[in-house]
């Protein structure tokens, strides 16, 4: 079963996420789909930018399947890991703009993957960005820590990843963790208005800049 779904409007690719029975979180499949979509944006032919977002108003992404990945064997959760990682990364430095497109909650793997995205948009009157990893006990990778550290907020990020504090939109747009909110009428149209702009950016000089500025990630695949 299909858990996401990728169009071209102009030349912006939106990826809309539809596991929304599931709070839209990761499985191998789901992870797999996720590279999937990654392939078609990274080999399209011109200038584009790419949005994700997702059809369910509650929930953006959750992040691991929990109940998943405790059902799979050790060297399963292992393939599982690096796959995770595989798709932070390749959202990190895939060579066109990208902008999460947060019309709910954005929480653990789901807040790490947002993390990755060059901007932020987020609905302004419902939804929590929250790195619950230190209540679960599941620390972050070396990886992940790099792909948070985007955040440019450090004192914000501190208190993210040690506390678990969970925050409202307008709490996150004050600590620079968002770079804009609209309600959720106007959410989609404003993304689109913005990446349709990052479209016209010259796509190799883009992405020479950004992955200029991601040397702490690009560490990780050399």
């Amino acid at each position: 079963m299909s858990t996401m779904d990728l169009r071209l409007e102009g030349n912006v690719h939106i990826l809309t996420l539809t596991n929304s029975e599931n709070d839209n979180t990761f499985t191998l499949d789901v992870l797999n789909e996720y590279l999937a979509a990654l392939d078609e944006v990274e080999s399209y032919k011109g200038n584009t930018a790419l949005v994700v977002t997702c059809e369910h108003e509650k929930t953006w992404s959750n992040g691991i399947n929990l109940p998943w990945m405790t059902s799979q064997s050790a060297d399963d959760v292992k393939i599982f890991v690096n796959t995770l990682e595989e798709v932070f990364y390749r959202v990190a430095m895939l060579n066109a703009p990208t902008i999460a497109c947060i019309n709910g909650n954005c929480y653990a793997g789901g807040a790490i993957l947002a993390s990755a995205f060059d901007f932020k948009i987020m609905r302004s009157d419902r939804g929590r960005f929250c790195y619950p990893e230190v209540n679960i006990k599941i620390p972050f990778t070396e990886l992940m820590i790099d792909i948070i550290d985007l955040i440019p907020n450090k004192h914000a990020l501190k208190h993210l990843a040690l506390t678990g504090i969970a925050k409202t939109g307008a709490e996150c747009l004050e600590d620079q963790i968002v770079d804009a909110l609209y309600p959720m009428n106007e959410l989609q149209a404003a993304t689109l208005a913005y990446a349709t702009e990052l479209a016209t950016k010259d796509r190799g000089t883009y992405t020479t800049i950004k992955r200029s500025m991601r040397k702490n990630i690009a560490r990780h695949r050399q």
